[in-house]
């Protein structure tokens, strides 16, 4: 172990994790073993990015990274790190003066994230290769809860074949092979991810899928008005940015029919927020940024009408732990790597904050005209 920590810095991490009712070196399931003392005022320092940095170099462990990370997320310790000094201040000025999802910086995400993650994506998820929250009523695996949400998607959105629908972020075009195949549906994906716009395109060959290297504010651009008679996005809204969640609203709506429906799956946040968490910033989720309910509503007023609200973040929580097991079990270089420590700790985080219900997972359906007679929900 490395010489000892300063004393405020032990202080303050030991406090600050006696309020998440978390004991340093202790035996519980969720308290948090030191292996390197810089731990302490590494996490004073920088916080939450200090926290995942140095889980990924080996400087702690915990028997339950996501009942701890629960623990901390249920005690809010990331609205009230006092710690995090000018870092801080620097990040939301930065994000309150400048777009972080411009049109330029869009394609760094992708290149960063999704095409060097690849292989770690293709270990953890179902055949689907789906890479967002499954739905797990009914369901008895991951495989299952991921058809059960494509399904309940296509349903919700009243599919029936011939219809052409849009796909906003395809992703690897799990949806749009889905609708395809079992809906006999024509599908259009766009995204700017160009590794997986490959595999997509030789996973759908032979069906009528048509994807589309295509930045979502050129889809009035790209598409006449009223090309598709309904759209879905899944897991893209989060990489939008608040000061674009109007421009995607307003790219979207022009290219859907006047009866068109428009579904959004998106992970949200229970508060408004202007930043993202600095390590998932840095390491898996560049320039993200999750949605309040205020941020949504106001993004959509006056394009669609709001027609069903279904929150089932609880869902992600289950999907999370059942992608790390799949990623554990399928991942072929050592378990001590920082990559391998990083995506383990990207998982159980995550599954930790949906567990305390501090995030949440959101379907919005969105009509352009709003729908005659009213819409029937569906669960």
């Amino acid at each position: 172990m490395a010489s000892a920590a300063p004393e405020w810095a032990r202080e303050l991490v030991t406090g600050l994790a006696a309020r998440a009712g978390v004991t340093i070196d202790g035996r519980g399931p969720c308290d948090l073993v030191v292996n390197d003392a810089r731990f302490f005022e590494r996490v004073a320092r920088d916080g939450s990015l200090g926290l995942g940095e140095s889980y990924m170099d080996g400087w702690w462990d915990t028997p339950d990274l996501a009942g701890l990370h629960h623990r901390i997320a249920g005690a809010r310790l990331g609205d009230t790190h006092e710690s995090i000094g000018w870092r801080l201040v620097a990040r939301v000025l930065r994000a309150r003066l400048s777009n972080l999802q411009s049109r330029r910086r869009a394609p760094i995400v992708a290149e960063q994230h999704y095409d060097q993650t690849d292989r770690a994506y293709r270990c953890m998820t179902d055949s689907w290769i789906t890479l967002s929250c499954g739905y797990w009523a009914g369901a008895r695996d991951l495989q299952s809860a991921q058809e059960g949400k494509l399904d309940l998607v296509c349903r919700k959105l009243g599919l029936r074949a011939g219809q052409h629908v849009l796909d906003v972020g395809c992703g690897f075009g799990a949806f749009a092979r889905f609708a395809a195949t079992r809906y006999g549906c024509r599908v259009t994906g766009i995204n700017i991810s160009t590794r997986q716009l490959e595999v997509a395109r030789e996973l759908a060959a032979g069906l009528p899928v048509e994807f589309v290297h295509c930045d979502y504010r050129d889809l009035p651009r790209r598409f006449a008005p009223g090309t598709f008679d309904r759209a879905a996005s899944m897991g893209m809204f989060e990489h939008v940015g608040y000061r674009n969640f109007r421009a995607y609203m307003e790219a979207v709506s022009p290219v859907l029919k006047p009866d068109g429906l428009f579904l959004l799956h998106t992970v949200g946040s229970d508060v408004t927020v202007e930043r993202n968490d600095p390590w998932f910033d840095r390491y898996i989720f560049m320039n993200g940024m999750l949605p309040s309910i205020a941020q949504l509503g106001a993004s959509f007023e006056g394009l669609f009408t709001m027609e069903d609200w279904h929150n089932f973040g609880n869902d992600y929580a289950k999907t999370l732990r059942a992608w790390f097991a799949q990623f554990d079990e399928r991942w072929p270089e050592p378990r001590d790597t920082a990559f391998y420590r990083m995506w383990k700790y990207y998982l159980l985080c995550s599954a930790g904050q949906f567990s305390a219900r501090r995030l949440q997972l959101w379907h919005l359906v969105l009509a352009r005209q709003g729908v005659p007679g009213g819409y029937a929900s569906v669960r």
